[in-house]
């Protein structure tokens, strides 16, 4: 009979419909092999019924790119201090926030643990504050490519070495860069910012690095497109090289867009602290993950799992909800 009946329901649904279904004594077992057989999914069992969608729930992650799939990027935060306190900086950094370094021992582990990522991000705080950056980003491009984030303005006497003693075929950094002249950037990120960011972006080309720019706008200013690219174009910044991006609502930031874990493709990230959504609420509890960083593939998995259940959300409650 609990055959008859999910023919008949299933029958008169559409796909990605569910519909419950009265069980029996032993028929639980009965159901997850018809559900099998038929390519309909057995959502659960539980308080003497079945929930069955109708047809399988397509791949919430299939539709995008492979590179931007949770765990093809990993995200690694170096350490939380900086040398700058801008004011729309997502991780509260300044130079009196606490270092919180992840530490080369652990990112060594990481690497190794890393299956399944295919590029890897070196971010902070200013990573340049630390004494063995030039280990951890060797530690990190022996093994894939590698994006090391700074705001390029410490490349002097021992920086300047250890910036010499890094890799360059498979690493590239990327430099902020807010405006093509001094208002807006020193504005956002104190004053002199943007001349000693400038250098730095021409020290790092002069040594032979893949550089990349990337310019955070405030709300309500002009990102100025045609001049900046043209001061990028001098620079000989190639266009695949360059980032516009807003400011995102979070750290110090007042203003900017509204992210949440609901609406963020996860980038998976990792703190000293433990690992996290994404790389922009990387200082925020509601975007933690698991204080538990190893086996990092636990805690991939983990993001993995959420957001596939955030996608079929999102998916059955628009097919659900039709207006005409």
């Amino acid at each position: 009979m609990v055959i008859l009946d999910l023919v008949e329901r299933m029958g008169a649904l559409p796909v990605g419909a569910t519909a419950e279904v009265p069980l029996g004594a032993g028929e639980a077992e009965l159901v997850e092999r018809w559900c099998a057989r038929t390519g309909n999914e057995l959502v659960e069992i539980g308080r003497g019924v079945a929930v069955v969608r109708r047809g399988r729930p397509p791949d919430p992650v299939a539709d995008l790119p492979a590179d931007r799939r949770p765990g093809a990027r990993l995200w690694l935060y170096t350490n939380f201090d900086c040398n700058l306190a801008c004011d729309y900086c997502c991780s509260r950094s300044s130079p009196r926030t606490a270092r919180r370094a992840l530490g080369l021992d652990r990112v060594r582990r990481i690497m190794a643990e890393a299956e399944g990522v295919t590029e890897v991000f070196l971010t902070g705080g200013e990573p340049f504050l630390l004494p063995d950056l030039d280990e951890i980003v060797r530690a990190c491009t022996d093994r894939f490519h590698t994006t090391l984030l700074t705001n390029g303005m410490l490349f002097r006497g021992h920086r300047l070495n250890m910036l010499r003693a890094m890799p360059r075929d498979r690493l590239a950094l990327q430099i902020s860069l807010d405006s093509p002249t001094p208002d807006r950037h020193d504005r956002h990120r104190g004053k002199g910012s943007w001349d000693r960011a400038m250098a730095g972006i021409r020290t790092a080309l002069d040594e032979g690095f893949r550089v990349r720019v990337a310019a955070t706008i405030a709300p309500g200013e002009d990102t100025d497109a045609e001049a900046f690219h043209a001061c990028l174009d001098g620079l000989g910044i190639a266009v695949q090289d360059r980032v516009v991006r807003p400011v995102a609502r979070r750290g110090s930031a007042e203003e900017g867009v509204a992210l949440t874990v609901e609406t963020l493709v996860p980038e998976v990230t990792v703190t000293a602290e433990g690992v996290y959504w994404h790389p922009v609420g990387a200082d925020h509890l509601d975007q933690l993950v698991t204080r538990e960083i190893f086996p990092l593939s636990a805690a991939i998995e983990e993001v993995r799992r959420r957001f596939a259940e955030y996608r079929r959300g999102a998916m059955e409650a628009a097919a659900s909800f039709p207006c005409a």
